[in-house]
């Protein structure tokens, strides 16, 4: 039997169980559903140990072959980083279960009733990159939601990914729900994403998760839909009328929170009549940080004596670095930075800092983005932070569903029509 055979019919496996796992979660309780998220939460943090050491071989097989900064802060597991995958689990727990709601149920003038209901997806196959977390994240996601999912995590987080779903199983046979509910592809050979995106028959929804490479390979290859979470481009636009004080507060804290997550700051736009007076700390701040500033012609000549400052190109105002580098430019007025984000961006998440409500409200309005914000950070972008419990990415679609992709993303609706033995004429 060839190798190509042999991933063929494992996949087919894998689709086939998932398919028949996904018709038992559809009908769970709530209550059973939160047994197994909770059984989970408790497995992960009495296997901590194992999960610290299945996470140190990923992490120096990372260093021997070199990965990137950025990527290393997302493959790496700590105490902490198992706490917050626990304490996510019991908040999806805690949300409502948005299965089996319904809305709009209203009388039509023929006598039935007419009213949606919200239902799971199906089988979602979930494809992602070095976070481990993820793997918690996007399993307890489609769990609550009744949806069985098929995960394909990096190869260069293989052992973690492992070691987490050993935890998973288990919490779910507590719970006595199938394993087939989470399953995790165990090879890393890179054939078995083409297999999975263009399992048919048996997967409902693609999410990729991942760098620009993946997302337009997994778009462009796939014979499922997909659910899109292109890269991060995000900007913050320091307005004439902000408070200069809150402005460096964001911008710092946008760029150098964190600077491998998709709402990071990779751009900063700041309006000619404020940039004299902002510039000149942000700088200082971020250059005592570290970060490579790439900045416009304009801001060179405000800063002549700078030899830290580097021309940005225009590639530059296309980027998502992840990486401790900013593309800094100075703009006319509130117009020039719309078509700069609307035409550069990612659609991804951009903010504006500004005390005028007119020009606060045009800024939200005209932005395409799936997350605009106003006077704070973009690094709030997550679906923690939104209340969603976790999230399995940001949505840059727009179809079936934008922003952080939660608990009711995980789901659609169906009309439901209730008669009294009401006959068409």
């Amino acid at each position: 039997m060839t190798k190509q055979k042999t991933l063929n019919q494992y996949m087919q496996s894998l689709g086939k169980t998932a398919r028949q796992a996904a018709r038992i979660l559809s009908s769970a309780s709530t209550k059973q559903k939160n047994e197994a998220l909770i059984s989970i939460a408790g497995q992960l943090r009495a296997n901590e140990t194992d999960l610290l050491t299945a996470n140190a071989k990923d992490m120096a097989h990372a260093h021997e072959h070199a990965l990137d900064p950025a990527l290393l802060d997302r493959l790496e597991l700590n105490p902490e980083r198992v706490e917050q995958m626990a304490d996510g689990l019991l908040q999806i727990a805690a949300l409502p279960d948005p299965v089996g709601e319904i809305s709009d149920m209203n009388y039509q003038p023929s006598g039935i009733q007419v009213g949606k209901m919200r239902v799971p997806l199906g089988v979602i196959g979930i494809i992602y990159e070095s976070r481990p977390n993820v793997t918690a994240d996007a399993a307890a996601l489609c769990l609550k939601s009744g949806n069985a999912v098929i995960l394909r995590g990096g190869s260069e987080s293989i052992h973690s990914n492992l070691a987490i779903a050993k935890c998973i199983t288990v919490g779910l046979e507590t719970a006595d729900l199938p394993a087939a509910c989470i399953q995790l592809i165990n090879t890393t050979d890179r054939a078995a994403v083409g297999e999975l995106i263009t399992l048919s028959e048996y997967v409902d929804i693609i999410i990729p998760r991942g760098g620009k490479g993946l997302i337009e390979r997994i778009s462009g290859e796939a014979t499922i839909p997909v659910i899109k979470h292109l890269d991060g481009i995000c900007h913050v636009y320091i307005d004439s009328q902000a408070d200069a004080q809150k402005a460096i507060d964001i911008a710092y804290n946008a760029k150098a929170r964190r600077y491998g997550i998709c709402g990071a700051m990779e751009t900063l736009l700041v309006n000619q009549s404020i940039a004299s007076r902002v510039l000149p700390e942000l700088f200082k701040q971020y250059l005592n940080k570290g970060i490579e500033l790439r900045v416009c012609q304009r801001t060179l000549n405000l800063f002549p004596d700078n030899t830290h400052l580097k021309e940005a190109t225009e590639e530059d105002w296309q980027t998502e670095y992840l990486a401790a580098i900013l593309s800094v430019k100075i703009v006319d007025d509130p117009n020039e930075a719309i078509e700069h984000i609307n035409t550069r961006g990612s659609h991804h998440t951009d903010s504006i800092i500004t005390q005028d409500t007119s020009t606060a409200n045009r800024f939200m309005r005209e932005v395409d983005s799936s997350s605009v914000m106003l006077n704070a950070s973009t690094q709030f972008a997550d679906g923690f932070e939104y209340g969603l419990g976790a999230e399995i990415g940001i949505s840059t679609d727009k179809l079936h569903v934008r922003g952080p992709v939660g608990l009711e993303g995980l789901t659609c609706q169906k009309y439901i029509v209730i008669g009294d033995g009401h006959i068409r004429p």
